[in-house]
């Protein structure tokens, strides 16, 4: 196996917020991997420090590493960047522009000669789906099609590795599994012989799910990592679903049970979190307490975790 990321003992603080705190992970050839968290967790810092947009702060003893395709991102930067597309969280490419002409722009400070960047643009937005749109300028495109032309621009050096900030921010749902599709397919496709690494970063647990591994940051920290399998074990037999009326009322009832831990809403009903497996003991007191104080029971059930379960769970012991 080939890390085409290595990072340990990565900070970054801007005055007194400490935006990244002593992180440490790899990321193989071949793997998507996951930023998850929610605004303000570190992973945009994160990403930036990996392109060498920001220098890491030296705290305390430990050795800071940064190595991107093989280079270390800190000596031998322009190696390290050529190996690196970036899709930054905001459009920023050229409105005025049309779509290939953003495209050749970005091929051509990549030192790309004419005869390979054009047909490589062409094999690059019939890839994304804007071969149709090529002449249509940047600005009159939506952000869906914004960001696959991002994407487009990310792709057109070829590199090894691609750093994406929530491209999926702000689309509908189509374009968000169009994109998805685009990463799938690409990291199961060699580019040049050569394998590839996606490091997205993503608040949306769905998009998380399709990670092969993760990484939860809260606080700049990483608080848990691992596949999204191994993640959910950690509640096994312990997330009971509760279903009935008024939702604040069972909310309140649950919440003053000593063999829950946590009550959290999902939609119309209520996922509780257990300090050991459901017993039929704890569903009878709650529906004998819920129809008491005039709701009502309709059931309770044990249901597989999700990843917003375990992250609230996670964002609990740390805080």
């Amino acid at each position: 196996m080939e890390w085409l990321i290595e990072v340990s003992h990565l900070n970054r603080w801007f005055g007194e917020t400490k935006a990244v705190q002593d992180i440490s992970f790899q990321v193989a050839e071949g793997e998507i991997y996951g930023l998850v968290g929610p605004d303000g967790a570190g992973k945009t810092t994160t990403l930036r420090l990996l392109c060498g947009a920001y220098l890491p702060t030296r705290v305390g003893e430990h050795k800071t590493t940064v190595r991107v395709g093989g280079f270390d991102i800190l000596k031998e930067t322009e190696k390290a960047r050529s190996q690196i597309g970036y899709l930054s969280q905001r459009f920023s490419l050229y409105e005025d522009l049309t779509v290939l002409e953003n495209i050749r722009f970005f091929a051509e400070i990549r030192g790309l000669h004419s005869s390979e960047w054009q047909p490589r643009c062409i094999e690059i937005l019939d890839f994304v789906g804007l071969i149709e749109f090529k002449d249509r300028r940047a600005g009159q495109l939506s952000g869906g099609m914004k960001q696959k032309l991002g994407l487009a621009s990310a792709l057109v050096s070829r590199p090894r590795i691609l750093l994406l900030d929530e491209p999926t921010t702000g689309v509908d749902p189509v374009t968000r599994q169009d994109f998805w599709q685009l990463i799938i397919h690409l990291v199961a496709n060699q580019q040049n012989g050569k394998g590839v690494c996606v490091l997205i970063s993503t608040p949306y647990m769905d998009e998380a799910s399709r990670c092969h591994r993760l990484a939860f940051m809260r606080g700049g920290k990483i608080i848990s990592e691992g596949t999204a399998e191994q993640m959910r074990q950690t509640l096994h037999d312990r997330i009971c679903e509760l279903r009935g009326s008024p939702l604040p009322l069972l909310k309140q009832i649950a919440a003053r049970e000593p063999d829950i831990e946590d009550v959290t809403a999902f939609g119309d009903r209520l996922h509780l979190r257990l300090r050991k497996t459901l017993t039929q003991e704890t569903i009878d007191r709650l529906q004998d307490l819920i129809q008491q104080a005039g709701g009502q029971f309709e059931n309770a059930r044990l249901i597989p975790p999700t990843l917003e379960d375990v992250f609230i769970d996670l964002a609990n012991k740390e805080a």
